[in-house]
């Protein structure tokens, strides 16, 4: 299983340890978004930085999309079926994006790929960015609703 991770809050007033997961992470950014696979690490990861960022498990049409817009490599190009042709032994973004979700491969692993999808602020705008989406807010697990989210923030 794969988890999609995307920063909510800013960088003031932020606890070091705190800061330093985000850094990990690759969260530099608010609206940056990064993959990671689903382990003991990264479980702990996003639960030390819970009130900052929110993340959920992605489908494959969700990060198929992902990857044909915001997927960037290094000089602002687009990553495209050719590349992945080229660079994997893969022949399609459907087919690599398949190969992610089974774990076969990570994305982060690419040659001359940015591991963090830039995103926009999501039409109508986050649900509170400082309550749990639980109760209503934008922060923390919030399962398969990811893919809404990112879908608004594309």
């Amino acid at each position: 299983m794969v988890y999609a991770v995307i920063r909510v809050r800013g960088t003031v007033n932020v606890r070091h340890d705190i800061k330093k997961t985000l850094q990990m992470l690759r969260l530099h950014r608010v609206n940056h978004c990064v993959i990671v696979e689903e382990n003991e690490t990264f479980k702990g990861m996003l639960q030390k930085a819970k009130d900052y960022i929110t993340w959920g498990e992605l489908d494959k049409d969700t990060l198929v999309e992902l990857i044909k817009k915001r997927g960037r490599l290094v000089g602002d190009k687009p990553v495209d079926d050719e590349y992945i042709k080229n660079s994997t032994p893969y022949k399609s973004v459907e087919e690599f994006a398949e190969a992610i979700l089974d774990g076969k491969i990570r994305y982060r692993d690419l040659p001359d790929i940015k591991p963090v999808f830039r995103l926009s602020p999501p039409r109508k705008g986050y649900e509170g960015i400082k309550r749990a989406y639980s109760v209503g807010g934008a922060l923390g697990y919030r399962g398969k609703d990811i893919n809404d989210l990112i879908k608004r923030m594309m």
